[in-house]
């Protein structure tokens, strides 16, 4: 029987550097599975459409796909428009959406590593504060678990950790920068907890001026696509209530 189609959903943006970055890791994914066939829509912005790509797939005589979100957290796009754009798709195929690709360990030792990438060590851990600078959401659910991998990840050795968001919610990155400098870390670093460059992250570097440290976003990190590929596994077994037929 073959496997489900793997359909990587992407938000979209005007910056092209956000489809390229989105390309970039499902260029990954297909290398670190090949058997697993991993198409990419978009909710917005680019082409394809993840409509475009569901009518295409059904078309051919696919049945089963994962439908992935390429979402760090579980807001309103994870719980509304997907869901959304998936009830609308052909009636022939079954589709299973899995989960939002955080929290994991995984991601946390991504964002560890672009430290260690902007300048970091490991020897500095134990006087360096770390903003923890998501895009934002309204949603509270989203927001508690941003605060919760904070705290977790400062349990691990550093200095001190602190959330930042670069909408919706409180502090701003520059705000958490001054916390950390005034709580009297030795050296604070900013770590972007977004996959891929644009608007928002744009401003999280903006507000990241005073910092001594400024990490990469999460980008197309083996890291990543590694937790996209432990999506796609569990939402393959036959537990998950299925969209569609």
């Amino acid at each position: 029987m073959p496997r489900p189609v793997l359909l990587v959903i992407a938000h979209g943006s005007r910056d092209p550097r956000h489809a390229a970055t989105v390309h970039a890791l499902v260029r990954r994914v297909r290398a670190l599975r090949p058997g697993v066939r991993v198409e990419t829509g978009f909710l917005d912005f680019n082409i394809p459409s993840v409509s475009g790509v569901l009518e295409s797939l059904a078309a051919e005589g696919v049945r089963d796909v994962v439908a992935l979100p390429l979402l760090l957290t579980r807001a309103f796009h994870a719980k509304s428009d997907i869901p959304a754009v998936l009830s609308e798709a052909p009636a022939r195929l079954r589709i299973r959406q899995a989960e939002v690709l955080g929290p994991s360990p995984l991601l946390t030792a991504a964002l560890e590593r672009r430290l260690y990438e902007a300048g970091l060590s490991p020897a500095d851990k134990s006087s360096t504060g770390v903003v923890l600078a998501s895009a934002g959401s309204t949603d509270p659910e989203a927001i508690a678990v941003i605060a919760e991998i904070a705290r977790e990840w400062r349990r691990t050795g550093w200095c001190a950790v602190r959330p930042a968001f670069a909408s919706a919610s409180l502090p701003r990155t520059e705000d958490a920068v001054r916390e950390l400098r005034a709580l009297g870390c030795e050296r604070v670093a900013v770590a972007p907890y977004v996959l891929a460059p644009g608007f928002l992250p744009d401003r999280i570097a903006r507000g990241a001026a005073e910092a001594d440290v400024v990490a990469d976003v999460l980008g197309a990190s083996p890291e990543v696509a590694r937790v996209l590929l432990q999506r796609y596994d569990a939402a393959r077994t036959p537990a998950l209530t299925a969209i569609g037929a």
